[in-house]
């Protein structure tokens, strides 16, 4: 992992889905009519395209700031990946939004399409962690 990028334990990641679920159904929305508005192709509708756009920038920006990143450019569903170690390699713990909560991981160069099930250990609260 790079320095200074925040690494999330499985637990971690999960704990942020509350305010994560919220930015990313904020996304959804606004990508989703960015896409419409785009499709009509109508010049009037040019200033609430820079303002969905600036909106769009804004939650990403904030999706950044937790430590996540949005990774469906489609809008069609919400997927955000966290980064982690597991087994001290680095991963992405992945989250879609149609998932109640955060189970998968995959390798970096492997994609969506290589998730695998976060071991259930991961998931659990660390000792030193009151369970929330």
């Amino acid at each position: 992992m790079l320095a200074g990028v925040k690494v999330f334990t499985p637990f971690e990641a999960n704990r942020t889905l509350p305010l994560v679920r919220q930015i990313v159904r904020d996304v959804l929305e606004r990508g989703q009519e960015l896409k419409r508005i785009h499709e009509r192709a109508d010049p009037a509708d040019r200033s609430r395209l820079e303002d969905l756009v600036e909106d769009l920038n804004d939650l990403f920006t904030e999706l950044e700031s937790i430590g996540c990143s949005f990774r469906a450019p489609d809008f069609e569903i919400g997927l955000v990946d966290f980064p982690g170690l597991i087994d001290g390699e680095p991963v992405h713990l992945c989250w879609r939004s149609d998932e109640e909560s955060l189970a998968f991981y995959h390798p970096p160069e492997a994609g969506f399409a290589g998730r695998q099930r976060i071991p259930p250990e991961l998931l659990e609260a660390p000792a030193s962690e009151p369970n929330s």
